[in-house]
């Protein structure tokens, strides 16, 4: 008889490409956070082969076999940027259902000065 639970495994991706690119972050840094910061059943560092991360190119993907929330993601992205001092120069965007993006914002330069 297995035990195996009968779980749909999610996958979700965060995406840190544009700030990868500039060299402001580093990916491996930031999935090492994550596996010091998800909790399961309560607790941190308790991983074990319920949540999965992966570290692809400019990509962090997560994959779980328990209940886990994107927005948990989200939570801890920001935490990490502010932990970075990045949060004031990037954003989390969901770019797909299972996909956040870290983006720059957009700073509006008006040309007010040139109507003078």
């Amino acid at each position: 008889v297995s035990t195996q639970s009968t779980g749909v495994q999610k996958k979700f991706v965060l995406d840190c490409t544009h700030p990868a690119e500039d060299k402001i972050m580093d990916p491996s840094d930031f999935a090492t956070y994550l596996n010091e910061k998800i909790k399961v059943a309560g607790k941190t560092g308790n991983l074990g082969t319920n949540v999965i991360i992966q570290k692809e190119a400019f990509k962090v993907n997560i994959l779980s076999d328990i209940p886990f929330s994107k927005r948990y993601l989200k939570y801890l992205t920001k935490k990490y940027l502010k932990k970075q001092n990045l949060r004031e120069y990037l954003r989390v965007v969901a770019s797909s259902p299972s996909t956040y993006e870290l983006r720059y914002f957009q700073i509006n330069l008006d040309d007010d000065d040139a109507e003078d």
